[in-house]
């Protein structure tokens, strides 16, 4: 009955022994971190740099503009240019100072750049080869015209006067001869002196404008040669003058 006892006792121990090292054989499983979803890449802004060779030009002379850019799908030039491609150059022709401006867009965002062109006044337009000295000064030079029986220079004949100042001051070599001229009315020996005083109220006139008085002379003709012979009052007007000749 003892022996019982003690052989369920040792097989109660052996189960529970098996049992322990089961347990402790048995491998632990471990845990997997939570999986982590991979950022989207990031796009890259656009870079573009414009410029403009040369910068300050004449009216309608050619500009060269030039372009570089990078990650940009679509670039654009205003004014007048329009869509380019993401690098190159084109020729522009601005009539009045113009600031040039480059867009470019990409995934990444936009990207500007600026370039000025100053255009200056267009020079002046030379006298046409086949247009001599004469016929300048006979387009350029205007008589002063003057009222019955005097000598005053009145308004319209200082508006005319300037005129011929300004063509005097542009072409330095010229000499000119003042003729005093009046119409038929009265005596020769006063329309002598009276066509003197016009001359000379004219090259006054003329010196009060910054001409030299050393690039004018004065003569008086009265009434002895007329640019108009008719008996009236336009044409008398005609004849009351100082008339100017370039010295040869």
């Amino acid at each position: 009955m003892q022996y019982r006892s003690i052989r369920k006792l040792g097989l109660f121990l052996g189960v529970f022994a098996f049992v322990a090292l089961a347990g402790g054989c048995k491998k632990q499983v471990a845990s997997r971190p939570p999986t982590q979803t991979a950022p989207a890449p990031t796009s890259t802004q656009p870079t573009v740099t414009l410029n403009a060779s040369p910068t300050s030009v004449k009216s309608g002379d050619t500009v060269t503009l030039s372009w570089t850019s990078t990650d940009a799908t679509d670039l654009d030039i205003e004014p007048g240019v329009g869509k380019v491609t993401p690098q190159g150059s084109t020729p522009v022709n601005p009539t009045e100072s113009t600031t040039y401006k480059i867009t470019a867009t990409g995934p990444g965002g936009t990207a500007t750049s600026d370039a000025r062109v100053t255009v200056g006044a267009a020079p002046a337009e030379a006298p046409a080869e086949n247009k001599s000295l004469s016929e300048l000064f006979e387009q350029n030079v205007k008589d002063a015209f003057f009222d019955f029986n005097k000598s005053d220079v009145r308004a319209d004949a200082r508006d005319n006067l300037a005129k011929t100042a300004e063509f005097l001051r542009s072409y330095p070599q010229i000499r000119v001869t003042i003729e005093g001229h009046c119409d038929e009315r009265g005596s020769t020996e006063y329309n002598i002196g009276l066509g003197e005083r016009r001359a000379q109220a004219a090259k006054n006139y003329l010196i009060s404008l910054g001409i030299s008085a050393t690039r004018m002379d004065t003569v008086s003709w009265g009434k002895e040669r007329p640019f108009c012979s008719e008996h009236d009052e336009s044409c008398w007007q005609q004849n009351r003058r100082a008339h100017f000749v370039a010295a040869h």
